[in-house]
């Protein structure tokens, strides 16, 4: 992470330019129906899990939902791009430029941000896009609760008087104090705008944001429309000639089929019956690295980890000596070199137990250690014969989470833990999440925003409903926290993020494995990936040759 710099006007830490499935015979046949579609113009995907939702707001929806929205939905701004030293192209958080809005201003004394619109902008039902759709999109985010809330209140977009329509095409936001995190917040997919009109005709008494059509209608009036959603099936994305937010893709369609098994997958791209995937083992990314007829491409995620979290309010996490002897005996190495297959950054092992730096994700001091100790720490618990769990992980993130469970199974039984493991469906898991209800779980989460307190913000911070699924509360991470996202000097933010790292190696809620890379492969003739934060493709930027 690049250091930041700070900028007096809103409290600082900005960059320069802020301103300017089925069985194998049926995947055949999906096969078979996508290779005859296949042209210059159109572009073949497979994935593991398909989005459950059109709705970026909406209640549990999960993570590749967000590439729909993302392609389906304008913003007010978006992110410029840059070119990384090993030549792969990534988007650069310190750039924020326009999208749906041409230009905007902040007054002299930093209380508000005015947005001037496009005035040739359109919805996909050919409705203008005005201020009072952004109004009305920005209410219903901060509004609806959960994590749409949660993601506005991170950048101190909190109520819908902070909103307000000046004209048909300028829009105003009242700030509320100085946040680093106000404009680009408006740059992620929740900050997404929708038609409101066409919303407010499904909307009703008991549904007043139209949650229940949205989640399977669009309304949006990005580069894409939606053709076909089939939730678990496939999504198919009509190009929007009339899009004047950016550049127009060269691809005027799009074929998103989900296919759960990673072999069918990885055969469909070898074959050429595919042009891309982005979501297998990283032993098949390691293995199709430098392979003719292929291209691979990697970059680790920012402000990511993959973790092992514990509910520190159900016994036995609330006592803090179970929470080390498991940190003790979880075979890290192993992990990571069976799951990983080097295509990461380990984040164990770090040889100071107080932090010396900011940078953020770095490694936790944790290391596997001795049995015996481990016990020990155990029976001071009051738990010397052990004790009997369940692990929970994401059956739509198996691929990662499947192996890492086996290997934590085996090694914790050493020392008296029995471990049974809980698959919960894809469709299902964010709304366990925000139950607070899992005592023992797998995850993985990345920051949106590459800032190490907007990641504390979202994961250890107590007011957070969302990422904070070890139930973790403490007064002093709590005032780190906040005074780090509201730094004014680089010597207050700097100490602010040690302490928060400190303070999540001494109470130790989650256990950090590793950083993986967010990897693709496609066929060489697919050009132009930009690696995103959310982790998803943004097809405006793809075209084939």
């Amino acid at each position: 992470m690049k250091p930041l710099q700070f900028n007096p006007l809103l409290g600082a830490c900005l960059g320069l330019s802020l301103f300017a499935g089925g069985c194998e015979s049926k995947a055949r046949g999906a096969q078979s129906v996508l290779a005859t579609q296949a042209d210059s113009s159109t572009l073949l995907a497979a994935q593991e899990e398909g989005a459950n939702s059109l709705d970026i707001q909406g209640v549990g929806t999960n993570r590749p939902a967000y590439g729909i929205s993302w392609n389906v939905y304008d913003r007010l701004v978006t992110f410029g791009s840059k070119t990384r030293p090993d030549g792969q192209e990534m988007y650069d958080y310190q750039s924020i430029q326009p999208e749906l809005a041409e230009r905007w201003e902040i007054d002299p004394a930093g209380a508000a941000i005015t947005f001037h619109l496009r005035k040739d902008a359109k919805f996909h039902d050919g409705a203008p896009v005005t201020a009072h759709d952004v109004k009305w999109s920005f209410d219903r985010a901060v509004s609806i609760k959960g994590f749409p809330t949660f993601q506005m209140k991170a950048g101190s977009l909190e109520k819908p008087e902070q909103f307000e329509v000046v004209d048909d095409h300028t829009f105003k936001v009242k700030l509320l104090r100085k946040d680093k995190l106000t404009l680009p917040d408006l740059g992620v997919p929740v900050a997404a705008i929708y038609n409101s009109k066409l919303a407010k005709q499904h909307a009703s008494a008991e549904d007043p944001w139209a949650a229940h059509w949205l989640k399977n209608n669009a309304a949006g009036g990005g580069a894409y429309q939606v053709e076909k959603f089939e939730s678990g099936v496939q999504t198919i994305l009509a190009r929007n000639d009339g899009w004047r937010s950016g550049p127009l893709p060269k691809l005027k369609r799009v074929i998103v089929r989900v296919v759960p098994s990673a072999a069918t997958r990885r055969a469909m791209l070898e074959r050429g019956d595919i042009d891309m995937l982005f979501d297998l083992p990283p032993r098949d990314f390691a293995e199709l690295t430098g392979k003719p007829g292929l291209n691979v491409k990697g970059i680790p995620v920012e402000n990511f980890m993959w973790f092992i979290d514990m509910n520190v309010k159900k016994p036995p996490f609330d006592n803090i000596d179970v929470r080390r002897a498991i940190a003790m005996v979880i075979p890290y190495d192993e992990i990571y070199d069976n799951t990983c297959f080097g295509r990461g950054v380990k984040l164990y092992g770090g040889a100071s137990q107080t932090p010396t730096t900011t940078d953020w994700p770095q490694p936790y001091p944790f290391k596997t250690g001795d049995i015996a100790e481990a016990k020990a720490l155990l029976a001071k618990a009051g738990l010397p014969d052990g004790f009997e769990t369940p692990l929970y992980y994401n059956l739509g993130l198996a691929t990662w989470a499947e192996p890492i469970a086996l290997y934590m199974q085996h090694h914790l039984s050493k020392i008296g833990i029995r471990v049974t493991l809980e698959k919960i469906p894809a469709a299902n898991w964010r709304g366990e999440m925000g139950k607070k209800s899992m005592p023992f779980l797998l995850n993985d989460m990345g920051g949106w925003l590459n800032y190490p307190d907007y990641f504390f913000f979202w994961n250890y911070h107590s007011q957070n409903a969302v990422f904070n699924t070890m139930s973790y509360q403490n007064a002093d991470m709590d005032k780190a926290i906040e005074t780090a996202r509201f730094a004014e000097t680089p010597e207050v933010y700097d100490a602010a993020v040690k302490a928060m790292i400190a303070k999540a190696w001494q109470d130790v809620p989650r256990i950090p494995l590793y950083q993986t890379n967010l990897d693709i492969a496609s066929k060489p003739e697919v050009r132009g990936y930009r690696y995103w934060f959310h982790r998803q493709i943004d097809f405006r930027q793809l075209y084939k040759e």
